[in-house]
């Protein structure tokens, strides 16, 4: 029987975690990101601003996630988005649809009550890993 590698992923170029968990593992070819929050990396405290800063960061905090999982945005099969207010979801996916601009990935987004460290938007993902095709249905 082939042993299935499961890879624990740690990036100096995003946010650490701020509980005890990983960044990422990665289970065979699925990439499995924690959440990811809008945190200057540096400071590891919120960005100024709101919502819309907040997403910001938070994507280029998932994208260096990726980037050391050897994925990419471009390999991103599924992204669930928590919101503080779902006032700001339009606010949020003006910064997403800049990030994820084609060949759009499945995604939920929820209100929820609270955040870690009481943040505005929070967004985790699953992706791929190696060679990927993405082809259309018909």
């Amino acid at each position: 029987m082939t042993t299935l590698v499961r890879k624990l992923i740690s990036t100096a170029n995003a946010a650490k975690p701020v509980a005890p968990y990983n960044q990422a593992v990665v289970a065979d070819r699925t990439v499995y990101v924690s959440g990811c929050l809008g945190l200057d990396k540096t400071t590891m405290k919120l960005v100024p601003g709101g919502a819309t800063e907040q997403t910001e960061m938070a994507l280029q905090n998932l994208e260096e996630v990726l980037k050391a999982a050897d994925s990419g945005i471009d390999k991103v099969v599924k992204n669930t988005v928590f919101l503080k207010d779902l006032n700001d979801f339009g606010a949020v996916n003006e910064v997403y649809k800049r990030v994820f601009n084609k060949d759009f990935p499945a995604r939920s987004c929820f209100q929820v009550a609270k955040l870690p460290m009481d943040a505005l938007v929070e967004i985790e993902c699953i992706a791929m890993t190696g060679p990927v095709r993405t082809v259309q249905s018909e």
